[in-house]
């Protein structure tokens, strides 16, 4: 058994599609006016589903935008030349850069639906304290 994906449900594929194309820089490959998929790194196992098009699973199995259990981790060279670049597209942060006591610099925040992202980079051994 391999993971293939993760896939975010959303009101709005092409607000959350915009706005993951410049977190990563990956494009989106366009199935149909409701679905989209990320093929490329960094953000291969990517996609993006309208609510209306997983309605098929069955009325209320998804909600878009009432996640509260999932963090994508995206590992990155420089947190703070990532901050100044995202200040302006990113309207709900949870942790600015902040060195971590196991090692990884990383800053925190939301995207348009409410998803947690994690920007992290490895600077160092963890302690051992």
């Amino acid at each position: 058994m391999n993971l293939k994906q993760t896939r975010l449900v959303t009101d709005d594929v092409q607000r959350l599609t915009k706005f993951y194309e410049g977190l990563t820089g990956a494009t989106a490959e366009i199935i149909s006016s409701g679905y989209v998929e990320f093929q490329q790194n960094p953000c291969s196992g990517l996609a993006i589903t309208s609510a209306a098009v997983v309605e098929i699973y069955g009325r209320g199995v998804l909600a878009p935008g009432t996640n509260r259990s999932l963090i994508l981790d995206f590992e990155v060279e420089a947190i703070d030349a990532h901050s100044v670049r995202l200040k302006d597209s990113v309207n709900q942060w949870v942790l600015p850069p902040t060195d971590l006591p196991w090692g990884n610099r990383a800053m925190l925040f939301l995207d348009p639906d409410g998803n947690l992202i994690n920007l992290f980079a490895v600077m160092r051994e963890p302690s051992t304290v």
